[in-house]
């Protein structure tokens, strides 16, 4: 979906049902929909969504395809086959573009299907079109349907002559506005090819001169390479009252992901994992100039610790307090788009008790010595996406033996061979395999895991892993 604001003006506010398992995407999307005036309802799941169904009929529902457990096929399977649910607009959304996902889709009932990515407008405008003309409820002697045959496979479709035009407009406007980018694409193209061909006459005399500029810009890579290895933390850190254990793995030479721990004073820990969006030298540069704010130098411009008034003790700024400065200080559009996750938190070695806020980043894993695990999901905008945001602070109390595991996203949104995320119910059934283990056996294993996940390329996103234990007094 498009990062621009939407200019449209919806003619209907609804209520809308969000079936959607990426949190960005869907956090996203919310604002998008609220702010053109619709009320909405997230679900992380089909299976999630069909709960929210039973609590409240909605006025239409908008569903992502790939998601766990439930899929949008399945969901919208369900949806359309009960009577009291089947008159429901329902729009899938999909990075897929195969026509046999197209008849997949049709098949399951769907009434519009919208490829990602796409325009808020657009999304906007499909959802006025299907709420114009209400849906009839599909008498109950429709028949079986009719098979239809696409790329070898049989698909038996059973929709009301309504629905089939809604989607074959959908499909038709879809392809439409996929042509208006390619047109401008290939125009563009065009552009470039002249453009080419004009330089290619000075081809020869350049190519030592992009050699020297090949070889420096090697230079300065490996050099910021090694100042983002600077930024993590020591190889033997430590920690008052803790034991300590982190992986960083990049999934290139450099990383949008960076980690570290560090005292804060003689009673206070800081501890932190950044992710910020996308990949290669704009967002490894982003990270670096974030990570230059957030050490334990004390200074009235420290995000982190400020001098005590009138010479005393150092005080230690609340982690919430900090992540709202960090999204004042690096609001996405002075940051050409970019923004970042981030989970920080404060440990009072002493009492065993933590403070952490989110900007947008995966749950943090709470695994006590005794007693089940906790996943503490905190619903947030990710730094930099919204301007003018107040961050909330959480609090968790650890008894002896209690362990922390912050991640990057790199974890959980793993794939393997066939695009099936790892997902939080593996990473946290791994962990609870290895309560009895060191926490740095825990960490090396599920960094293991993430890596035989995803055979035979590697990892596509950069990962990292930060796991504590409290020792207590």
């Amino acid at each position: 979906m498009s990062d621009t604001q939407p200019s449209y003006t919806p003619r209907h506010r609804v209520d809308v049902l969000m079936a959607e398992d990426s949190r960005i995407q869907a956090k996203m999307l919310e604002k998008r929909l609220v702010d053109a005036g619709h009320t909405v309802r997230w679900a992380i799941n089909g299976q999630k969504a069909v709960e929210l169904l039973k609590e409240k009929r909605p006025d239409i529902i908008v569903s992502d395809i790939e998601m766990p457990e439930m899929n949008g096929y399945e969901f919208c399977r369900i949806v359309k086959r009960d009577p009291s649910w089947q008159t429901i607009p329902l729009i899938l959304l999909s990075s897929l573009s195969d026509p046999v996902d197209i008849i997949r889709g049709l098949e399951a009932g769907a009434d519009n299907y919208v490829t990602k990515p796409y325009e808020a407008d657009y999304l906007l405008g499909r959802m006025d079109s299907l709420l114009d003309t209400p849906l009839a409820p599909e008498p109950p002697d429709a028949g079986p349907g009719m098979e239809v045959t696409v790329a070898g496979q049989k698909f038996q479709v059973q929709a009301g002559r309504q629905q089939v035009l809604n989607l074959l407009v959908s499909i038709f406007e879809n392809a439409v506005t996929k042509n208006k980018e390619l047109i401008v694409s290939n125009q563009a193209l065009s552009v470039a090819r002249d453009s080419l061909q004009k330089a290619n006459t000075e081809l020869v005399a350049v190519n030592e001169k992009i050699e020297r500029s090949n070889q420096r810009m090697t230079r300065d890579l490996n050099a910021a390479a090694k100042v983002q290895q600077s930024l993590l933390p020591a190889k033997a850190i430590e920690i008052p009252r803790a034991s300590v254990a982190w992986k960083y793995v990049p999934c290139n030479e450099l990383a949008g992901d960076f980690l570290n721990i560090f005292p804060l004073d003689d009673e206070h820990v800081g501890m932190f994992v950044v992710d910020v969006s996308g990949h290669g030298v704009p967002s490894s540069l982003l990270s670096v100039t974030i990570g230059a704010f957030l050490t334990n130098r004390v200074s009235d411009s420290s995000l982190l610790v400020k001098p005590g008034k009138d010479g005393g003790p150092p005080v230690v700024v609340p982690p919430a307090e900090v992540v709202t400065q960090l999204n004042n200080l690096f609001q996405a559009d002075n940051q050409a788009g970019l923004y970042f996750t981030i989970l920080y938190g404060v440990l009072h070695a002493p009492t065993g008790r933590l403070r952490f806020a989110s900007g947008g980043h995966p749950p943090l894993l709470h695994v006590p010595r005794q007693g089940a695990w906790k996943l503490f999901e905190v619903e947030s905008f990710p730094v930099g996406f919204v301007p003018d945001v107040e961050f909330t602070e959480e609090t968790l109390q650890l008894e002896p033996g209690d362990r922390l595991f912050l991640y990057s996203d790199g974890v959980p949104e793993a794939m393997d061979a066939n695009l099936e995320q790892m997902g939080n119910d593996r990473m946290t059934a791994l962990v609870e395999s290895l309560r009895g283990q060191p926490v740095d056996t825990v960490v090396t294993k599920l960094l293991e895991a993430v890596q035989a996940w995803c055979q035979p390329k590697g990892p596509l996103d950069d990962v990292s892993i930060l796991g504590v234990e409290w020792q207590g007094t």
